[in-house]
């Protein structure tokens, strides 16, 4: 592609974006499209109200309370995973520290037989 294809591409695409943007802020400018549209999203609005009131009324859940139990359910599920990090972190102490009480006893006890080990050779050579 030439650049004087490229030039003239650029100017189309440029000259048709703002007519584009003189029609739609013609279109928002015209009251009666702004009020069409207006009145759009009212119906809109008051439809959700009405679809919200008959599924409560069929007590069925509507689309913002499966929302609302869902940002729920999330933040449930966040706290149990900070519990279970806890959990974990916990037990990994207990496991430390029962490690650590097993070789307390084996050391006192290999402190006790070598305190035998003295006094027998202590006899010993005293005899």
């Amino acid at each position: 592609m030439t650049t004087e294809d490229k030039s003239l591409r650029e100017r189309v695409t440029r000259q048709s974006e703002e007519a584009i943007g003189r029609i739609a802020q013609e279109l928002l400018d015209n009251p009666v499209v702004s009020g069409a549209l207006s009145h759009a999203f009212e119906a809109r609005e008051r439809a959700t109200r009405a679809q919200e009131m008959a599924m409560g009324a069929l007590n069925l859940p509507s689309a913002s309370d499966l929302e609302r139990l869902t940002r729920r359910l999330r933040g449930v599920s966040q706290r149990l995973e900070g519990i279970e990090d806890g959990l974990d972190r916990l037990e990994q102490r207990l496991e430390h520290v029962s490690a650590a009480t097993s070789i307390d006893q084996r050391l006192s006890a290999i402190e006790e037989r070598l305190g035998q080990i003295e006094a027998a050779v202590t006899e010993r050579s005293s005899a």
